[in-house]
């Protein structure tokens, strides 16, 4: 089966459709589906559900398609960079579920392993538990929490083979793993793709089986979150 696509809007093409769920891999700016996304603005799908650590920054990452309206709701732990992701939340325009990062990067692990809810004692007892089905073991509590399963799945890797297998960079495995098992199709973006049997099969992070569609990212431009410089002498 074919799986390199020339770029992503090729890769996109009859996937996207309004009212979608889609899992999106990275942190902050580190590990993010950037080439993706862009085509995801460009093909102004709306209503869109996303789950992802967190929302980028303003202008950035998903920061993009927060900025053109393009997300109805966030499933995310991690909030606090986005200005434009607070304006929306506090004025009634953006649907918000917030949720642990351990637990929302097992939620997807649970979706993409066909595992439809488990229970954890983070969040017992604190707003996260309202309304969530709770049960004792052993004489402790701990709240049901679903697995979550998407249309789709954008994630960027390091490099991977022409048959979809992928390694991953650092901490830019952290959510990008596990968000591609939870996706009916998973699109991955790459900085290098080279043939098949090139890639020790014991570094592999990511099997081939997962990823349908691939294409090549590269060149990327590494974006700072953050940047501080000491005082002038």
């Amino acid at each position: 089966m074919r799986k390199i696509y020339p770029d992503a809007a090729a890769a996109l093409e009859g996937v996207l459709f309004d009212g979608m769920t889609i899992c999106a891999g990275g942190f902050g700016l580190a590990g993010v589906p950037e080439r993706l996304i862009a085509a995801i603005l460009a093909a102004g799908t709306r209503d869109l559900t996303i789950a992802s650590n967190n929302a980028g920054i303003d202008g950035e990452g998903l920061g993009k398609l927060l900025r053109s309206r393009q997300i109805k709701k966030m499933i995310s732990s991690y909030v606090g960079e986005n200005k434009e992701f607070e304006r929306q939340y506090l004025a009634g325009e953006l649907e918000v579920e917030f949720c642990p990062q351990g637990t929302l990067a097992e939620r997807c692990r649970a979706g993409g392993a066909g595992i439809p809810g488990f229970y954890t004692k983070t969040g017992v007892g604190t707003l996260v538990a309202e309304g969530k089905e709770v049960k004792t073991f052993d004489g402790e509590d701990f709240i049901l929490e679903r697995g979550i399963r998407a249309d789709l799945a954008i994630i960027k890797g390091w490099k991977a083979d022409e048959s979809g297998n992928l390694i991953f960079r650092k901490t830019a495995r952290n959510f990008n793993q596990p968000m591609a098992t939870a996706g009916k199709i998973c699109v991955a973006e790459v900085e290098e793709i080279v043939p098949v049997g090139s890639l020790d099969p014991d570094c592999i992070h990511l099997p081939g089986i997962y990823v349908q569609r691939l294409i090549l990212g590269a060149p990327y431009e590494k974006k700072i979150e953050f940047r501080t410089v000491r005082e002038a002498a």
